[in-house]
């Protein structure tokens, strides 16, 4: 095995690991692999013999590309992801698909990449290298060029917004199909109580139906509820739905006249559906991966 080939193994032992903090910092799955293909250019082209601790410099290498691509998308003032719901990773229920455990380790839901994506670079970076990879403070301090207490407010202030928008106890796997079962159940029977009584006061409904018209939203119970009950009645009994892990919680596809048609993932906290987040913008669909 020659010099390349030797550092090319070396660089695949970390490759998912740094998938999942670029995915978890850019919260799309192609630029998270773009981030990756730049920290391998960059190693290829540097002295490997001179750096003791790989895995912490190519952490360090991805999470700066990352950080120099979400600084890119405010200088050319894009959209940001919460405009488009974050790249979803789906797997079939009890796949134990091993690049997605990988990716997931964190239990990193769609709810979770919305809230990131609304924080600044420098919040995001903080957040994800300390909280999520146990990246000592002095070494983000340095990415960000901040002192290592202004760094650590970073990711404090990050870390409430957090709190405040994700649940602190998501249900197990179990109640998760317990409830969205009741939330099914109801809304094909068209009782608005019952499914009221399922819906968090505050739910929100996210719907991604691609990128030429804008994210549609609708909060409250009982605006869901009613939009719940329409989806119900007007849907092809013909539709064949498959369960599926939607960023490791609960969700499901529909496929209609043999194609995907919806990707549905809930946030669900104790007894009750905190948010629901639908993706069908069809060229997004046909591009998915499901493991």
């Amino acid at each position: 095995m020659d010099d390349t080939e030797f550092l090319a193994a070396q660089f695949e032992r970390h490759r998912e690991h740094l998938r999942a903090v670029s995915y978890r910092m850019l919260g799309s799955l192609s630029e998270a692999d773009d981030a990756v293909q730049e920290a391998w250019v960059r190693l290829s082209r540097s002295d490997a013999e001179e750096i003791e601790n790989l895995g912490g410099w190519l952490t360090t290498v991805v999470a700066r590309v990352s950080l120099n691509m979400l600084r890119a998308r405010r200088t050319r003032g894009e959209q940001p992801l919460d405009e488009r719901l974050p790249d979803p990773v789906v797997e079939r229920i009890d796949a134990g698909h091993p690049e997605h455990e990988a990716l997931l380790a964190d239990s990193v839901g769609l709810a979770l990449l919305v809230v990131l994506d609304q924080l600044s670079p420098a919040e995001r970076l903080a957040f994800v290298l300390h909280d999520m990879f146990a990246v000592p403070f002095d070494e983000i301090a340095a990415m960000l060029d901040r002192t290592p207490e202004a760094t650590r407010q970073l990711a404090s202030r990050a870390r409430r917004r957090v709190r405040v928008a994700t649940p602190q106890a998501p249900a197990d796997r179990a109640r998760q199909r317990e409830v969205a079962s009741a939330f099914h159940a109801a809304a094909r029977e068209g009782d608005f109580e019952r499914l009221v009584s399922v819906l968090d006061p505050e739910i929100v409904l996210r719907v991604d139906l691609g990128a030429d018209q804008p994210l549609r939203r609708i909060a409250g119970a009982e605006a869901v509820a009613g939009q719940a009950i329409l989806f119900g009645r007007d849907a092809p009994p013909t539709d064949t739905v498959e369960p599926v892990l939607v960023n490791g919680a609960l969700g499901e596809l529909r496929v209609r006249d043999g194609r995907p048609f919806s990707l549905l993932a809930f946030n669900i906290e104790g007894d009750r559906i905190l948010g629901i987040d639908i993706i069908a913008d069809p060229e997004r669909l046909e591009a998915l991966r499901i493991g």
